[in-house]
């Protein structure tokens, strides 16, 4: 089963919002509001998840067994 959710850590620096997905490192975005904060952590995990995963099937070859890992 994969994780059905993750920990943003945010805050308001000046002007603009900033944050970070604490689960998952390199995930990090700004935003001009909380919200388009979020919403650009949605896209940026999004994107994190999907090339990881890339990476990690290119890396596995041509035979792999996909297991889920449960915390």
């Amino acid at each position: 089963m994969l994780p059905t959710g993750y920990t943003a850590i945010i805050r308001q620096d000046g002007p603009w919002w900033i944050g970070w997905i604490e689960e998952v490192p390199g995930v990090n975005s700004q935003g001009e509001t909380r919200d388009e904060l979020l919403s650009n952590l949605r896209e940026a995990l999004g994107e994190a998840i999907e090339m990881n995963r890339e990476d990690a099937r290119n890396a596995a070859g041509e035979s792999f067994e996909e297991v889920a890992i449960e915390l």
